[in-house]
């Protein structure tokens, strides 16, 4: 028992670094954004939300605003782009985070079809989903917004022509209908 508890432990956090990462990323960086605890700030700026549906291995509703979420967002370990999280805890109990990457992002960047790679989370049982790096999840940045030195509000839809498959499992999921706002802090850490 003790032997697969030990090999269900690394699997978790080997999914973790190959979610978090693109191909030529250390493991070891993809723990950069900040997950804040439920009692602290959640650190969401006001116009902060996510909006869409997931369907099948996971179905959910989610109409996110600021005062529900914990999120955060900064570069990608490589410098490339950057990355927003999204997450809150579900009706059941369980917690869902949305980690959204998009590797060519610049600050002040506003446009279509920017490629994403959008992973999702489900913390209380270890179970990803992602489009790992597959060329097939799109968002398009409709706001781009200075809130203050080296940090930007960043709005938009993000959209995935297939299913996001589990990670560790065979089941999939399909990210419907999302719009998001989120904030970027942009500071070298």
């Amino acid at each position: 028992m003790q032997q697969s508890s030990g090999f269900a432990l690394t699997a978790w956090f080997a999914a973790l670094g190959l979610l978090a990462c693109s191909p030529g990323e250390p493991a070891a960086e993809s723990l950069r954004l900040p997950t804040p605890d439920a009692g602290e700030n959640r650190s969401c700026h006001a116009e902060a939300f996510w909006r869409g549906r997931l369907l099948g291995a996971v179905e959910a509703r989610m109409d996110w605003p600021a005062e529900q979420l914990s999120c955060a967002g900064g570069p990608r370990p490589d410098g490339a782009g950057a990355r927003l999280r999204f997450a809150r805890e579900l009706d059941n109990g369980e917690g869902l985070a949305i980690i959204l990457a998009l590797p060519t992002l610049e600050p002040g960047g506003t446009g279509k079809e920017f490629p994403a790679n959008v992973t999702i989370i489900l913390e209380g049982e270890a179970r990803f989903f992602s489009s790992q790096n597959r060329d097939s999840c799109w968002a398009d940045v409709e706001r781009h917004a200075t809130l203050d030195a080296g940090s930007t509000l960043v709005q938009g839809r993000v959209y995935c022509i297939d299913p996001l498959a589990e990670v560790n499992g065979s089941a999939s999921v399909t990210l419907d209908d999302s719009v998001f706002s989120g904030q970027i802090d942009w500071s070298p850490r």
